[in-house]
């Protein structure tokens, strides 16, 4: 079995380590406070320094946005350290302008890497089961692949450039924004009405729009349930800056993300950011 390094222990960092170390693979962790990996100590992993964890041939980093991201690689004078020939798998949601800068940085030194964003929340990670969004050069892909075939149940190649994969994930999570402000626009109709809007949403769910995005989170919409946060609403915004980014980066306009904007900011000035990014929907009158 290789030997793996996991970087960032949120809730998504230390399910891929616990799952990396049930199949048998060498596992190295740090985080920024020692809670998360003293208690993964006791699961068999070891505990290291971010110069320490960049001696493994793969590292995977799982840090919540750009600044982390900087911070911890493109600006400790960390990469000087790291092994030579290791690769770098980010798995975190960042902009395409931070994905081609470490890019950069990376080769600087010697460094391969990869952007493999995810989609699936805490629950699919600790299952193996997320659907991983790799990018970067084939080769650098094809080491990480043993290791992702451990955390998810497919990988989707998306092409050579690094900042392609984070693209990719920006717009499907805008998507989901989207969903979840039309999904909240009709409960709130519906519920004026009389509708049951726990009907309405399985109604919705088995036959115009199956899948986990309705069924998921139009639950979370009709029980008006918004903890614990599968993912926060300041994440939610944060992802949604991103892909309007992206999408002004391609001279393409995002209208109904511009309103979203608005939205977020709103649940966000309300006290809602660390509730589930659902919540966007209590924008609308009930």
């Amino acid at each position: 079995m290789g030997e793996v390094a996991v970087i960032g222990l949120g809730g998504m960092g230390r399910a891929i380590a616990r799952n990396l170390v049930r199949a048998g693979h060498e596992t190295v962790v740090w985080n920024r406070s020692a809670g998360p990996a003293e208690e993964l100590a006791g699961a068999g992993v070891r505990v290291a320094s971010v110069a320490e964890a960049l001696q493994c041939p793969v590292v995977f980093s799982v840090l919540s946005d750009d600044a982390s991201a900087a911070e911890v690689f493109l600006d400790s004078g960390v990469l000087g350290e790291a092994r030579h020939g290791a690769v770098h798998v980010n798995v975190a949601t960042v902009s395409a302008g931070l994905a081609r800068r470490a890019a950069e940085a990376h080769a600087a030194h010697g460094i391969g890497y990869v952007a493999a964003p995810v989609f699936g929340r805490v629950g699919v990670a600790e299952a193996g089961a997320l659907n991983i969004l790799a990018a970067g050069e084939s080769e650098l892909i094809d080491r990480a692949q043993p290791f992702f075939d451990v955390i998810g149940s497919r990988t989707w190649r998306l092409g050579e450039l690094p900042e392609q994969a984070n693209i990719v994930k920006v717009l499907g999570n805008y998507l989901i924004a989207c969903a979840i402000q039309s999904l909240g626009e009709a409960v709130s109709v519906a519920d004026a009405a009389g509708a049951d809007p726990g009907q309405f949403v399985e109604l919705l769910a088995s036959t115009l729009f199956p899948g986990p995005v309705y069924s998921g989170y139009g639950s979370m919409i009709a029980q008006r349930r918004y903890q614990p946060a599968g993912f926060a609403t300041a994440l939610g915004r944060k992802d949604l800056h991103l892909a309007l980014e992206a999408a002004a980066g391609q001279a393409v306009s995002l209208p109904f993300g511009e309103l979203l904007g608005g939205v977020f900011d709103q649940a966000i000035a309300d006290g809602r950011a660390a509730d589930d990014w659902a919540v966007i929907a209590e924008q609308q009158p009930r």
